[in-house]
């Protein structure tokens, strides 16, 4: 019996609980095989909150970011749809579109996104359109708990509900005057319940993806007693494998940014090295005021190069860690 309950009917809107921070996200990437362009966009609807959390990120390919942030008021969590982003349910399980149009910052700097204020009011715009279908590669990883006892992804208090799963990713980056067309693979997910990104202490996470359909999704998740949790997948041959353990090393930058990584998977059907040199990485941070003060979290979003058996692909390093004392709780592991 499945540990999770995954129904076609997941794919949309929840009806959201009575927690203050009940959250519904969905989020894709997208890749181009050919050329390395692409980035990922993200909409987490708090309707108890009265917004949305808007999030933009594209890597285009002259090492130029191009981003947006905001939080569109919402009154209801019945589609997925503010600020410029829409998502739409394709064919429930097989394939979702994800659409923006409107403004993004430009900077050839991406540590000047360590002090947003300053960026947003003085960086460069130009007008986006960004828009790709996933088609499903793989079957759908998670879903609900079945019962009280089950391990979720997160924990319990981040997103109680939550799936992935690798596609093929086809679209189109526009961005002022220039494009880029997007002819390769992604990944996304969806989730929602209760959800503060402070309650994770630390973790790492790894997504890609390889032109012949293979991938991966990498987690390493750390509590503020030290436990941690490793799991994911790899995907091969069009089959999840569950991982059972993983080492990583990870190399780092002056400024405590992951620059690149080797991962050492086994799973029960093979053993695996994965290596990742991060292209690009958007150095971002969350803020949140609570009774305890203000709680800050480094999220690191480092478009990436990976290795894989002598294959090239492309995906996502995604670092996340509360900072205490300005110091970050992960780093240097």
């Amino acid at each position: 019996m499945s540990k999770y309950i995954m129904r076609p009917e997941h794919e949309f809107p929840h009806q959201p609980d009575q927690s203050s921070n009940f959250n519904e996200s969905v989020y894709t990437n997208a890749f181009n095989s050919a050329s390395p362009v692409g980035g990922w966009m993200r909409l987490g609807n708090r309707v108890n909150e009265g917004y949305a959390e808007l999030s933009v990120c594209l890597y285009l390919p002259d090492g130029r970011i191009a981003c947006q942030f905001q939080r569109p008021a919402i009154s209801t969590n019945e589609k997925f749809e503010a600020g410029g982003i829409t998502y739409e349910v394709n064919v429930p399980l097989r394939s979702v579109s994800m659409t923006y149009r409107g403004d993004v910052i430009i900077t050839r700097d991406p540590d000047a996104l360590r002090d947003p204020q300053k960026l947003f009011a003085h960086g460069e715009r130009l007008p986006a359109h960004v828009h790709w279908t996933h088609q499903a590669q793989s079957p759908v990883h998670g879903g609900e708990p079945a019962d009280d006892q089950v391990q979720t992804f997160y924990g319990r208090d981040f997103s109680l509900g939550h799936f992935n799963q690798h596609s093929a990713a086809k679209g189109f980056i526009e961005v002022g005057g220039e494009r880029w067309e997007i002819d390769g693979h992604g990944w996304r997910d969806h989730s929602w319940g209760p959800r503060y990104w402070q309650v994770i202490y630390c973790y790492r996470l790894y997504i890609g993806n390889f032109s012949n359909g293979d991938g991966f999704m990498l987690l390493k998740i750390t509590d503020a007693a030290g436990v941690s949790r490793r799991q994911g997948v790899l995907l091969v041959d069009g089959r999840y494998e569950e991982v059972i353990d993983m080492d990583i090393m990870t190399d780092w930058t002056d400024r405590q940014d992951p620059a690149s990584w080797r991962l050492a998977v086994r799973t029960a059907e093979r053993k695996a090295i994965i290596e990742g040199e991060v292209i690009q990485l958007a150095p971002l941070r969350n803020r949140r005021k609570t009774d305890e003060g203000i709680l800050v979290s480094r999220i690191a979003e480092g478009f990436t190069r990976l290795k894989w058996d002598g294959r090239e692909g492309y995906g996502m390093t995604e670092y996340i860690e509360r900072i205490e004392s300005e110091a970050l709780t992960g780093y240097p592991l």
